[in-house]
């Protein structure tokens, strides 16, 4: 029999990683040997891999029992009960979904790379039948965290449409009849987002800041112009005040902060040069 590979090696952390840094290592791996992405031989077996990987080291219990007795603290034939071939600690991972071509596939629990969706049914194991709540991790473009979106999933082998409200960020959970979204939010080039507010940069020149002027701003509820006072110095935050994120719960919206950076010349000609001077 074929030895097993360390878990740890696996998803490619040191032993003694941390959660966040488990679960980052394992989406990193899960997309990029996904068999949907990765057609080269064996990204199927690696896939199976990296998922039993996971799902043994994002558990604490199972994780704690792997790192004293190894493998063998889930091999049957060792005396520790292991799950009997349904997986690392007694677990079995199902898969809903569709690949390409309208075909059928079981990935070792996800139907696409970016969409993961991990069922875990609780089993024999050296730790109790504890179900695990089903998660399902939906990628959201930036914008469809803001102001919300209804998409169509898998569940059960049914489509049926899932309503995300407006304010969702990245790592947020919605609990969704028997299952819980977790939320992915891709990052957008314009807007940096913290908690419910909005930050963007606003590049005025030299005598555009020290005479004043009216800046178009872009908001993610489209553009607004704004007045920019005579005088602003570099790094001066103008506020816009419920401009920012819908809050999730409860009413109101985040604000929209624009961060003025001034824009000093590299290169000046000579009467430039002597009107700055006389300045």
């Amino acid at each position: 029999m074929a030895i097993k590979k360390d878990y740890y090696e696996t998803l490619g952390v040191k032993k003694g990683a941390s959660d966040s840094e488990i679960k980052s290592a394992y989406r990193n791996l899960a997309r990029k040997h996904h068999p949907d992405v990765d057609k080269s031989s064996g990204s199927h077996e690696k896939f199976k891999e990296i998922n039993e990987a996971y799902q043994v080291l994002s558990d604490s219990k199972k994780k704690q029992a792997y790192d004293q007795f190894g493998h063998a603290a889930f091999d049957q034939s060792s005396g520790f009960g292991g799950g009997g071939g349904q997986g690392a600690g007694g677990y079995r991972t199902y898969t809903w979904g569709q690949g390409q071509n309208g075909a059928d596939f079981d990935f070792g629990g996800f139907s696409d790379p970016f969409d993961i969706f991990e069922m875990f049914f609780g089993g024999q194991s050296p730790f109790g039948n504890r179900a695990r709540t089903p998660r399902y991790v939906m990628t959201l473009r930036f914008m469809e965290a803001v102001k919300g979106v209804e998409r169509e999933v898998e569940l059960d082998g049914k489509r049926t449409k899932v309503k995300l409200p407006a304010g969702v960020d990245d790592g947020t959970e919605i609990r969704f009849t028997n299952y819980i979204i977790v939320c992915e939010v891709q990052p957008d080039p314009k807007f940096e987002r913290r908690g419910y507010d909005i930050f963007t940069d606003k590049e005025l020149s030299f005598s555009e800041a020290a005479l004043g002027t009216t800046a178009e701003i872009e908001t993610v509820d489209g553009k607004v112009k704004i007045k920019i006072p005579s005088g602003t110095q570099p790094n001066t935050q103008i506020r816009l005040g419920g401009r920012g994120v819908p809050r999730l719960r409860g009413s109101g919206r985040g604000d929209h902060y624009v961060r003025i950076v001034i824009k000093v010349p590299t290169k000046l000609n000579r009467h430039q040069r002597d009107l700055l001077e006389e300045f």
